[in-house]
């Protein structure tokens, strides 16, 4: 691979603004590669649609990414992960890299009793994905999934480490807690910012999995192998494409990011 290579952005995209947690740990364990973000807000949820659907968005999606001249293309979406991953690579000459396979793939390094506890929308629950990938790596892991989807909504009220969230946790995690799980996988980009109230709900103290963050650590991985890191000691800025420009979209844009989104432009597909 050429210097001139090693140069291009990284392309993230996300059925929505979610996959900014995953540009956040890019940008921690990555700080000097430019990063081209794609946020399909008019589109969302794509959880809710067929997987065939799913697929033909998820094309678009890279399509518009590789027009940016992108080097690698990271699905922060959990939707698109666990269901067009696959077709992404055999229409795609270059480095893919879902959020499914590093989370799973993390979590079973992390766990000492075997017993994993998966929680993400229903979707990504309902989908399997996290329990194929999980037991491809170890078959006599105990995987529990369990949907918790009032966490995406929470996160993006701005609710995450209050007294709702922390009430909305246990109920949701007691069942996990009865199931004495020593780890628990994050399955969904908005759910790293519910860590605090999620690990007060546990008895024990126990090993939290963010996928988006792994996934960040296997685009480290997968550039440094290919020679494709930016050796270039600058911090370059982020693009940020959305399809739609909603009304909050600053707002909740900057607690998934930490710090506020500039440079947004908006961008319509081709159908």
């Amino acid at each position: 691979m050429t210097v001139k290579s090693a140069h291009r952005p990284i392309g993230v995209f996300d059925s929505g603004i979610g996959g900014l947690t995953v540009v956040k740990a890019l940008r921690k364990i990555l700080p000097y590669e430019e990063i081209v973000y794609f946020g399909d807000t008019a589109r969302v949820p794509y959880g809710s649609k067929s997987p065939e659907t799913i697929t033909q968005f998820a094309l678009q999606d890279a399509k518009f990414l590789l027009n940016r001249n992108v080097k690698m293309v990271i699905v922060a979406c959990h939707s698109a992960s666990s269901v067009a991953l696959d077709e992404l690579k055999r229409h795609f000459n270059l480095p893919i890299i879902g959020v499914i396979e590093p989370g799973a793939k993390a979590a079973v390094k992390a766990t000492r009793n075997k017993r994993i506890g998966v929680i993400g929308t229903q979707a990504t629950i309902l989908s399997g994905a996290y329990e194929r990938a999980i037991r491809r790596l170890c078959q006599d892991v105990e995987v529990i999934a369990k949907p918790t989807p009032l966490f995406v909504a929470l996160v993006e009220e701005g609710w995450y480490d209050n007294k709702i969230a922390l009430e909305v946790a246990k109920l949701y995690l007691s069942p996990l807690i009865k199931e004495q799980i020593d780890t628990l996988l994050l399955g969904c980009t908005h759910y790293p910012l519910l860590k605090r109230a999620i690990q007060k709900v546990f008895p024990n103290k126990i090993r939290i999995v963010d996928a988006g963050l792994e996934t960040a650590y296997e685009a480290k991985e997968q550039l440094e192998n290919l020679g494709l890191k930016n050796r270039h000691r600058k911090r370059p800025a982020i693009r940020f494409y959305l399809s739609d420009l909603t009304p909050n979209f600053s707002e909740i844009g900057r607690r998934f990011l930490g710090t506020s989104l500039e440079d947004v432009m908006r961008a319509s597909l081709p159908e």
